[in-house]
């Protein structure tokens, strides 16, 4: 019988990662499973520099009395069209913890937000990305109970460890303990691995079924309109003794697995890894352009911060060359942010600032009334892990005029718009959100600093005053994303080379050969007016004025230059 590439190498991971595995019963089963969930038309989703992201929980924009689904749908419908194509969608499912990271169940979507025709009908205007937060579970799951009941199918879905062994060299995200007790029916202790909190009970994938479930599951979510898939916290996957605990190769192996599935059934359907971790480590998870389609892109947010703070550039721009020395698989690319649903992580600056340096951040987001998150390290101690603060309030002088805020923040987000990869953009960004100390103090949760709900009266009341702070913001990024959305120079794919500017300024050279486009991209991330030199002659794509090669920038100006005249050899 002939076999597809994809088949084959189904079968010769299953065997990789289960020797003793009945290994044509499993690829037989996850045979059924993709016949389960074969779409009935294909379908064909490009991925070019018209992809552009926002991120945001189903109840992010709410109204009374209405489903929170079918109001986001509303606001995107009014206020996104035409400038966002993908919303991802924070994990929608039933929960009991970590604002959603603690799924109940998978397949069901939690009840306070909606159902699933309220996605379909948000996938019938927009790509959606799901979360597939899949390395652990709820400890409320049918599953976990199941466990702790007895039930046969699920005694091998969980890892009971023997408290007595020594798990020092475990690389660990939280300062919580790496084993939780829970009593069992049969009256015994089990000893259960929970990665990031006793609420969330990791997965076991030495476990065929495991894997099967995570199979169905995935191949459920691109049916019901996923078109990108995000894999939480994904290097914790797997577990091997006197071992760190992350990116062993059995997890590369399931990713590959995933894709591979995915191509063969959905295959429009992106990977994005959420691994946030330095720099190498997270692009691993690109394997040879067979495991993720995108990477989050870490080291920009606090670099980006960082600049800004500073009003000195050098510190980004040398991280940006040392990425023109990487060689990445062909159609792989960046998933870029500067703001998400969790803080400013600053493990991925690890090598990149010095302790001196990421001591400035850390104090700069505490004078402005954000929080530090702590992480154990191996040898016990503890050190910063994370910075909880809205970007705008981290990117902010308390009390500062309006028009310096904006300006800045819009200068930030000019980078984040202009880097090889694609864009997303937190939902409290592009509305102009600040620090929300009262969730954060009624909850006692860092994280909740930047995940304020918003009423969609009151916003869309505040967006349609031209002269409001928000309004202004909302209007300078979408601009900027309408303009890159024209010009294939800012493909995901097309190249980039970083320029040699004083260290006031940021820039980058991006072209696309197919097109014959390049464009120069220029931010000044200071207050105070910069000079400009650049080799070329071409046509400001902002403001629309000529460029001869000298400009002076304003404060915070940016410059997207059109060459029309390319530098002498």
């Amino acid at each position: 019988m002939n076999i597809s590439p994809h088949k084959a190498f189904i079968r010769e991971t299953l065997t990789q990662l289960y020797p003793h595995a009945d290994h044509q019963e499993i690829a037989a089963k996850i045979e059924q499973l993709a016949q389960r969930w074969k779409p009935k038309t294909p379908t064909a989703v490009a991925l070019d520099q018209s992809r552009i992201w926002m991120i945001a929980y189903g109840d992010s924009i709410s109204a009374q009395g209405a489903n929170p689904l079918s109001i986001l749908h509303q606001f995107a419908k009014l206020w996104l069209k035409g400038t966002i194509s993908d919303i991802h969608l924070l994990p929608m499912f039933p929960w009991t913890s970590d604002d959603g990271f603690s799924v109940v169940d998978y397949r069901q979507v939690d009840r306070n937000l909606g159902q699933w025709s309220d996605i379909a009908a948000l996938a019938g205007d927009f790509n959606l990305m799901f979360d597939f937060v899949i390395n652990h579970i709820s400890q409320q799951s049918r599953w976990f109970l199941g466990y702790l009941r007895g039930e046969p199918r699920y005694q091998n879905y969980f890892i009971n460890a023997d408290p007595d062994d020594d798990y020092h060299q475990v690389t660990r995200p939280r300062t919580l303990p790496l084993l939780t007790p829970f009593k069992r029916a049969t009256g015994e202790t089990a000893h259960i691995w929970t990665t990031f909190s006793a609420d969330q009970i990791d997965l076991n994938f030495r476990e065929p079924d495991v894997l099967l479930e995570s199979i169905d599951i995935l191949l459920e979510y691109a049916s019901r309109g996923a078109r990108a898939i995000r894999l939480d916290a994904v290097g914790f996957l797997w577990k091997e003794k006197n071992s760190r605990c992350i990116h062993l190769p059995q997890t590369h192996l399931i990713i590959k697995l995933w894709r591979a599935i995915l191509e063969e059934i959905w295959p429009d359907c992106l990977l994005i890894t959420e691994t946030n971790v330095p720099h190498q480590e997270n692009i691993s998870y690109l394997g040879c352009g067979d495991e993720a389609h995108m990477v989050y892109q870490f080291p920009l947010p606090p670099l980006t911060l960082h600049a800004f703070l500073r009003g000195n550039a050098r510190w980004l721009r040398q991280w940006a060359q040392r990425l023109e020395q990487d060689t990445f698989p062909d159609n792989t690319t960046f998933f870029n942010f500067l703001a998400s649903h969790d803080g400013i992580g600053l493990r991925p600056v690890e090598n990149i600032l010095s302790t001196e340096e990421k001591t400035f951040l850390v104090s700069e987001v505490e004078r402005k009334q954000g929080r530090i998150s702590w992480r154990t390290n191996p040898d016990g101690s503890q050190s910063p892990y994370e910075m909880n603060i809205n970007f705008l309030s981290a990117l902010s002088e308390p009390g500062e005029a309006p028009d310096t805020q904006v300006a800045r923040f819009a200068a930030a987000h000019a980078i984040l718009f202009m880097l090889r990869g694609v864009p997303a953009i937190y939902y409290h960004s592009l509305l102009g959100s600040e620090n929300d100390i009262a969730g954060l103090n009624a909850s006692g949760i860092n994280r909740r600093i930047n995940r304020e709900k918003l009423d969609f009266a009151t916003l869309h009341n505040t967006l349609i005053t031209p002269e409001s702070k928000q309004a202004r913001i909302y209007a300078a990024l979408t601009n900027l994303l309408r303009i890159r959305k024209q010009h294939p120079a800012f493909s995901p794919f097309a190249t980039q080379r970083v320029l040699e500017l004083p260290d006031a300024l940021f820039g980058v050279e991006r072209h696309h050969s197919t097109e014959g486009e390049t464009v120069y991209c220029v931010v000044n991330v200071t207050g105070l007016p910069q000079s400009l030199s650049l080799p070329i002659g071409g046509i400001d794509l902002l403001s629309g004025k000529a460029f001869n090669g000298v400009c002076e920038l304003t404060g915070w100006q940016t410059v997207w230059i059109r060459t029309t005249t390319q530098p002498e050899a």
